[in-house]
């Protein structure tokens, strides 16, 4: 199992390095996505814009390659992932909501930067509260890349914690969002290697998810499920550590290098 440090010395986001340069972070997309939708301004923005149900792959790719550019990337590579993303955003409002909102990205970060946690505790183990904090802070990056300010993002994991359990607790899910979730989850018009790893998502999702939103996207959770995930997530570590360095961080080097790729051709990313 790895044993690298969190408080090893470095500049910019070296700590999300980290936790975002191994690919078990995949198994967390699909709970991102769900928590980020249960957010009635961004759930109503993806359903009335979004063509994911259309192109599920290249919004992956595209997803990816702004949580590695910002994470991984230089200041100039953020900088190019930024406006690109500005511009693919611009037309996504209306009255009730904006995809330039701040509040609305900043919850999107902070699904993210649960997600990344929860998994690396998961496959690497327990950090500690200064290194949990030193994440927290670091993972302002995913909001103030775009329109979020700083002092928007909470401090600690503390002010985290707060803010993560407020904003569940106000949110509403619209029978729209729900439908939308379940067409997504169920990757029909996915390509075949997408639906063949399915099963594995929805299953970690569903794991991933706290029990309101569970609840609220009507994702069902019974008891043999839950005994399920706990020797899951025993066990999936042990697996994945038998892995080679280079094949586990494939999926990150191979994103960064299209990704460079399309800067070198001043081509979307």
């Amino acid at each position: 199992m790895s044993t690298e440090s969190l408080s090893m010395p470095g500049a910019g986001s070296i700590r999300l390095a980290h936790a975002t340069k191994e690919a078990y972070i995949y198994l967390g997309a699909g709970a991102a996505v769900v928590l980020q939708l249960a957010h009635p301004g961004v759930g109503q923005g993806v359903v009335d814009h979004s063509d994911t149900l259309r192109r599920p792959v290249d919004r992956l790719r595209t997803t990816m390659t702004f949580i590695y550019a910002v994470t991984l990337g230089t200041a100039e590579e953020r900088q190019y992932v930024s406006r690109y993303v500005n511009q693919a955003h611009r037309p996504v409002r209306s009255d009730s909501y904006s995809a330039f909102d701040p509040d609305l990205q900043r919850w999107v970060a902070a699904t993210l930067f649960k997600g990344g946690l929860t998994l690396r505790e998961m496959f690497v183990g327990p950090l500690t509260p200064a290194d949990r904090d030193a994440l927290c802070r670091d993972a302002a990056v995913y909001g103030t890349t775009l329109q979020m300010p700083p002092e928007m993002w909470p401090g600690d994991m503390a002010a985290f914690e707060a803010y993560w359990a407020q904003s569940l607790a106000g949110f509403t899910v619209n029978e729209d969002v729900r439908r939308y979730v379940h067409a997504l989850l169920g990757a029909k018009g996915a390509p075949w290697w997408i639906r063949a790893l399915m099963p594995l998502q929805r299953f970690a999702t569903r794991g991933l998810l706290p029990d309101e939103i569970r609840r609220a996207f009507d994702l069902p959770w019974t008891p043999r499920d839950a005994r399920r995930w706990a020797w899951f997530v025993r066990y999936a570590p042990k697996l994945y550590w038998c892995v080679p360095g280079v094949v586990r961080r494939l999926p990150a080097a191979w994103v960064m290098r299209g990704f460079r790729r399309r800067i070198a051709h001043t081509a979307p990313i």
